[in-house]
């Protein structure tokens, strides 16, 4: 039997062509390093809360724990595909009562029978053709599948958790230099007040600062929404009711201080560090395997049976070697005719196999898209964070000369507050683009399989059984 190949294809793991580097070449560079810090790149940001909520998060997220039974039902079926391989034996006992009609005839009417049975029934499905360890091959791929599945749930989590905590961050910013600006505007108002009451000044600068205020108070209810929407967001990515983090996240603080740099690594190791490209080979090579579980149908199996045991109609006599019985014998079935059913079968999943073969070709052309996406993304808001940076310190020096001015009496009110107002929103606009370059970064990690630890080269029917260890989760 172990010389007998499996009918169907015999599995060869796909090899896409991949560029050497990203366009980028400033991100081509693969220290030996990078596969530890990508692992836990959310403590790159230096952010202890930030930290404890992705802990949590892999403790206690619903999306998890999901993953985490799919994969228990994937090991299941694993150790029920490899047992229908294995002889089975089956403990027989019973007791039987029987009497005959009195009305039937024969001389045995009216009689009475007790009937005691104990023994054992066994039967063994000889795998001359490999049905059964196709079938086993297929199982053990879907079983790392759902592994890689888990895994791939992980690398989301930890980016999302990351994504909406700097956003609430971000959101907070945004709104302290809005309560900031409104401050100002107060002050101007009372200041366009008291020059109107004193005769200084006239009514048209009054009604500009009224304006101005409104404008600028209509800004903070947006923003405090943008706040208490990701505290919701990240409760629920943690498990929790919306507002049990509120305690935690209340106090506004600066955005997580951004490392410098892209995490260096190549588009080939993409394949080993991405899990929705794992996942799509695990499933290629579980549909190529069913190719084989169908040709199987095409061919006759044969079986091992066999019962024995004791039998008597008196109890005292069961274990007498009189009562002994068996029955042993090979079973053979061959289907000759099922109006072509095997033959669709095998289509079917040659066809199975097709899909899966151009879904990981899709998978690998989508990662590379989104880690070049992610890259340029970065790049080009590295760039506007600087325009932006030397916006807010020309328009503070505007700002500064217009109120001296003013206060001077050489320039009207209207100026001043145009000012501010251009100030506002250079500081507003910065602040955006601080929080979006570091999201980008979240998502370039995400991009490149961040957030969990390939581990080392380990047999193949091990890995697929086991897999790596996600990182922060010793659980898998």
């Amino acid at each position: 039997m172990a010389a007998c190949a499996p009918v169907g294809p015999d599995y060869r793991p796909p090899a896409p062509v991949l560029p050497p580097a990203w366009i980028d070449s400033a991100a081509t560079a693969s220290p030996s390093s990078h596969a530890v810090k990508l692992a836990h790149w959310w403590t790159l940001f230096n952010d202890p809360l930030l930290d404890s909520l992705i802990e949590r998060a892999v403790a206690a997220s619903p999306d998890l724990k999901i993953a985490a039974a799919r994969l228990q039902q994937a090991r299941a079926r694993y150790r029920l595909t490899t047992a229908t391989a294995a002889p089975s034996v089956d403990a027989v006992g019973s007791y039987s009562n029987t009497r005959k009609s009195e009305t039937a005839g024969g001389s045995n009417a009216g009689s009475r029978q007790d009937l005691f049975l104990a023994g054992f029934d066994a039967g063994w499905e000889l795998d001359f053709f490999g049905g059964l360890r196709r079938a086993t091959e297929a199982a053990q791929a879907r079983l790392a599948a759902a592994a890689e599945e888990r895994r791939d749930v992980l690398v989301s989590l930890s980016a999302e958790v990351a994504r909406n905590y700097i956003e609430l961050r971000g959101s907070q910013a945004r709104l302290a230099v809005a309560r900031e600006t409104c401050a100002g505007r107060e002050k101007a108002l009372a200041l366009a007040r008291g020059r109107f009451a004193s005769g200084l000044g006239n009514r048209l600068e009054v009604a500009q600062a009224e304006s101005d205020l409104a404008q600028a108070r209509a800004l903070l209810p947006p923003l405090a929404n943008d706040v208490g929407q990701a505290g919701y967001r990240l409760a629920l990515l943690l498990g929790l009711p919306p507002a049990a983090l509120a305690p935690e996240l209340s106090t506004a603080v600066p955005l997580p201080a951004r490392p410098a740099g892209l995490p260096a690594t190549l588009p080939s190791e993409l394949l080993r560090r991405r899990p929705d490209i794992r996942r799509a080979e695990r499933e290629l090579a579980a549909a190529t395997a069913e190719i084989g579980v169908a040709t199987a149908d095409l061919f006759p199996s044969f079986s091992l049976t066999a019962l024995g045991g004791l039998q008597s109609i008196d109890l005292s006599d069961l274990m007498e070697r009189a009562s002994r019985y068996w029955t042993v014998g090979p079973t053979v079935r061959w289907s000759l005719f099922n109006g072509g059913r095997t033959r669709a079968g095998i289509e079917l999943s040659e066809a199975q196999r097709d899909e899966a073969r151009s879904l990981y070709e899709k998978t690998v052309l989508t990662a590379l898209n989104e880690v070049e996406g992610a890259i340029l993304a970065f790049r080009r808001e590295e760039e506007s964070q600087k325009t932006l940076a030397a916006a807010v310190d020309g328009d503070k020096q505007e700002a500064a000369v217009a109120g001296g001015r003013y206060r001077a009496g050489l320039a009207p009110l209207r100026d001043v507050l145009e000012a501010e107002h251009g100030l506002y929103q250079s500081q507003d606009q910065l602040i955006a683009s601080q929080t979006r370059l570091s999201v980008d970064l979240v998502a370039l990690c995400k991009a490149l399989g961040g957030g969990w630890q390939p581990a080392a080269t380990v047999a193949p029917e091990v890995a697929a059984t086991t897999g790596p260890t996600p990182s922060g989760d010793p659980k898998q």
